[in-house]
């Protein structure tokens, strides 16, 4: 099978994010400059460099009350600074309840009885339990096409893990098995990994 998007694929479902798989995600905590507390997963979301540690997710959709995008996004404009969380599959169904198109004045950590703490180098939440957090500060909001298409790109100035995942000096992914986004309403999670050595080493 071959389609140009332009065209429409003709199937039951969009099979875009069932192809570019698996998506690690991004639990994204932001706090607006009125104080206000925002907990959303993002599964474009991944890390972009080393020196400094910088990532970058994407916002695809937007809400009525939010000028053109959603509250993660309009958050990030407001203060310049995020936490990304990383899920593991006991999180599963907490952050699923963070997904919904809440109102702008919802707490997600109240909402879905997340326990929170306080960032160390910016002024946002974290999820206090997650495996590991990374508190960034933002360096350009791009806006790409497509109505409501914006990427946040950010550099790491803190990071956390939990250290129950770090064994002999190794964050241990399947310690905590990290959730990931499939296509469709499918997820998968990390219960196996396996070394390759490059060319050279």
């Amino acid at each position: 099978m071959f389609y140009k998007p332009e065209d429409g694929h003709g199937l039951p479902h969009n099979p875009f994010n069932a192809i570019v798989t698996p998506r690690p995600i991004g639990w994204i905590s932001t706090r607006g400059s009125d104080g206000s507390e925002n907990l959303a997963p993002y599964s474009f979301f991944n890390a972009v460099a080393y020196v400094p540690p910088q990532v970058m997710f994407a916002s695809t959709s937007a809400k009525e009350d939010r000028d053109g995008t959603k509250d993660s996004v309009a958050n990030i404009r407001d203060t310049g600074f995020f936490c990304v969380n990383i899920v593991e599959y006991a999180m599963r169904d907490v952050m699923n309840k963070s997904s919904g198109p809440w109102e702008k004045e919802v707490d997600e950590f109240e909402l879905a009885g997340i326990e929170r703490t306080e960032c160390e180098t910016i002024p946002c939440s974290r999820v206090a339990n997650a495996p590991a957090s990374l508190e960034c500060k933002l360096t350009q909001i791009v806006k790409l096409p497509g109505e409501a298409n914006f990427t946040v790109f950010g550099e790491v100035t803190g990071i956390h893990m939990r250290d129950d995942c770090l064994v002999d000096g190794i964050f241990d992914v399947l310690r905590f098995n990290p959730l990931a986004r499939m296509g469709y309403r499918d997820y998968s999670v990390v219960r196996e990994k396996f070394s390759l050595k490059r060319p050279g080493e």
